[in-house]
């Protein structure tokens, strides 16, 4: 056992051991704490503004990323700008959001790439990335497979992306979660016999359990280490008591949900975007206009107050808060039964999902309902029911996590905004999740939140706003008709540099160098391949940074942010005419290697227009483009067994 690891496995002990009133996943019981004096119920208030702790935790993050962000700015070496005069100017903290956008497995490997990139902690960063804008920002939203990356640092004492890979407990995908001992049968067979035991403990409790539960004790191994049981009692209220969260020393990390009444459909424009931070689990949006304290999920509450002086405690776990963001994914549990497996397999499955009630099959239940009878909501119907459903934050359309940052009370300057998603039929974003925000702050739901102009996926597509970095809201005298001045949206997308880094969202086993080629891959789209395709990347960026801020006292820009505004902000014109863009092929603008065995591919410079041409056996073009379908076929006898075993273990608690 290495040093990092054995740091890794006390941390995690200490952590289980304050924060698990059971020892384990079940919740347990604890005094509840006083009563809130800020007129609002007991557990519950309403949302306006930002609760205390948040409050009170941003000056001390501020602290830390004016000092960090000064030394961003000051090694951008921007040219008539000089950075003491302009903190000396700037009477307020500038606030920088990042997202990291949904996509199983491809989007939390590409995101970390991305991520490192920004982090002065990993080698080289300062020099061929931009190095210190993670320690400049202040938020940090993920959403699924986003989360998985967002969560996994958070979770893991603030560790960096360069510790994960070099260190051997944490993000081991050789194997997926449904056969995680690979040939050891017999691991695998523990492994979900121990989750079968927590799911009990939790029944045990009196707490309804649904697929979530399942899904996500599974992925807690992957993301918590080697620590017994997967951190079966790790919660995410834990991080209030960390002292690297508590000294301001990382952003405040935000899980996105969203939230859904079984039999009903989420449209964009409908639906309830749900957010969990250390300190609470709420929404802005008016069906529901409430935050909950987090730690006392779970609790029997009416209108906010508790119904005892004992509340319950250990019910936002870890894994099921970062399975609640991804159980999109429940979907592939429940395709099992669809891939030509037949005989005692198929059987096995087929007695497992006829005990599942459709209506529940991809929703996580939080009950008793925290908000139930809360005064608040201009519809009911959340607050009506005895139990609150959340499911994939994704499932709106909206797989960038942008509304926790658009909020006026958190005052965000700029949003990075990390796109990995599956839009094309080449699995690689196409702007939809933007488009789906900008449209949802015309909706009641927007609930007065405001977001800059941008085009529809037809012009992302082919005016190549998705093959490079764009900004969007560069001018704020152009959005006064909106509710406010929206955030500076700093767009970056999936793009190969060095991998095809589109795989399939429903891929589930990475091999090491998968897994590290598409890490590469994504330093290599935020450092815009290592400066080299622009050496005045780290500029661009400080402009847009300070951009809102000198809006604000009316500086006029310099020469050198001119011009980088001009290369990187949408002009604002559109696509007009009707151009299938979908069916062109993606190809890399930098040549891509395919890092399988079948073959090199390489490109011309004209980057997903329909004009570059490739070379490299076909065979290998396919199966970078296979469907989510053929990614989750069952390719062994092998596997056919563990898929037994896996449904076995689950019946048991079925």
């Amino acid at each position: 056992m290495n040093l990092y690891t054995l740091v890794l496995l006390i941390h995690t002990l200490s952590l289980t051991a304050a924060f698990s009133p059971s020892g384990g996943y079940g919740p347990g019981n604890v005094t509840c704490p006083k009563k809130s004096t800020a007129g609002d119920s007991g557990l519950v208030r309403h949302s306006r503004g930002l609760c205390e702790d948040e409050s009170n935790w941003l000056k001390k993050r501020h602290e830390h990323t004016d000092e960090a962000l000064k030394e961003f700015l000051e090694t951008a070496d921007l040219e008539d700008f000089d950075v003491e005069e302009f903190f000396d100017k700037n009477n307020q903290s500038i606030n920088i959001g990042l997202a990291f956008s949904g996509g199983g497995y491809r989007a939390m490997l590409c995101g970390a790439g991305q991520i490192s990139a920004l982090d002065d902690r990993t080698d080289g960063a300062n020099e061929t990335g931009l190095g210190g804008l993670l320690q400049s920002a202040t938020y940090l939203t993920g959403l699924s497979g986003g989360n998985w990356m967002t969560g996994t640092l958070a979770l893991n004492n603030w560790t960096s992306v360069q510790e994960i890979i070099e260190g051997d407990s944490i993000w081991n995908l050789e194997h997926s979660i449904f056969t995680s001992g690979g040939i050891n049968i017999f691991k695998t067979v523990g492994q979900w016999d121990d989750i079968s035991d927590s799911i009990q403990e939790k029944k045990d409790a009196g707490f309804n359990t649904s697929i979530t539960d399942i899904w996500g004790r599974a992925l807690s191994y992957q993301f918590f280490g080697k620590h017994d049981n997967g951190g079966d009692g790790l919660t995410f209220s834990t991080l209030r008591d960390v002292e690297v969260f508590q000294n301001g020393e990382m952003p405040l990390p935000i899980s996105v949900a969203t939230g859904r009444t079984p039999t009903s459909k989420i449209i964009n424009l409908n639906s309830t975007v749900f957010e969990f931070t250390p300190f609470e689990l709420g929404s802005w949006d008016p069906s529901l206009y409430a935050f909950t304290d987090l730690k006392y999920v779970g609790s029997n509450v009416d209108n906010g107050d508790p119904e005892s002086d004992t509340c319950i405690a250990g019910f936002d776990n870890a894994g099921f808060v970062m399975g609640t963001s991804s159980s999109l994914f429940n979907q592939f549990l429940l395709k099992l039964n669809t891939t030509g497996i037949t005989g005692v397999v198929h059987d096995l499955i087929e007695d497992f999902l006829h005990n599942l009630s459709e209506d529940f099959d991809d929703i996580a239940i939080y009950g008793p309902n925290p908000f139930y009878n809360t005064p608040y909501a201009t519809v009911k119907t959340i607050v009506d029911d005895e139990n609150l459903y959340l499911c994939d934050g994704g499932e709106d359309n909206q797989n960038v996590p942008l509304a926790p940052l658009l909020q006026p009370e958190r005052d965000v300057d700029v949003i990075f905004a990390f796109d990995n998603s599956a839009d094309t039929d080449d699995s690689f974003p196409d702007g939809a999740s933007l488009v789906a925000t900008y449209e949802r702050q015309f909706a009641s739901q927007g609930n007065g939140t405001a977001f800059p102009y941008v085009p529809g996926q037809s012009t992302f597509l082919a005016h190549n706003l998705t093959t490079k970095p764009t900004f969007f809201g560069c001018d704020a005298s152009n959005l006064t008709d909106l509710a406010y001045i929206p955030p500076l949206v700093v767009y970056i997308a999936n793009e190969p540099f060095t991998f095809w880094s589109n795989t399939s969202t429903f891929k589930m086993e990475y091999e090491d160098d998968e897994k590290l080629g598409m890490i590469k891959n994504g330093y290599e789209v935020s450092s815009r391949y290592n400066m080299t395709i622009d050496e005045d990347w780290k500029k661009c960026v400080s402009c847009a940074i300070i951009r809102r801020s000198q809006e604000r006292r009316n500086e006029t820009q310099s020469d050198e942010c001119e011009k980088c505004f001009e290369d990187y902000c949408w002009d604002g014109k559109l696509v007009t005419e009707d151009v299938d863009l979908r069916s062109q092929n993606y190809t890399s603008s930098n040549g891509a290697e395919d890092a399988s065995s079948e073959g090199e591919v390489s490109t011309s410079s004209n980057a997903r227009d329909g004009t570059s041409e490739s070379s490299g056996s076909s065979s290998s073009d396919d199966s970078k483009k296979s469907s989510a379908s053929q990614m989750i076929s069952y390719k062994s006898v092998s596997n056919l067994l563990y898929s037994a075993l896996f449904v076995s273990a689950i019946a048991l608690f079925a």
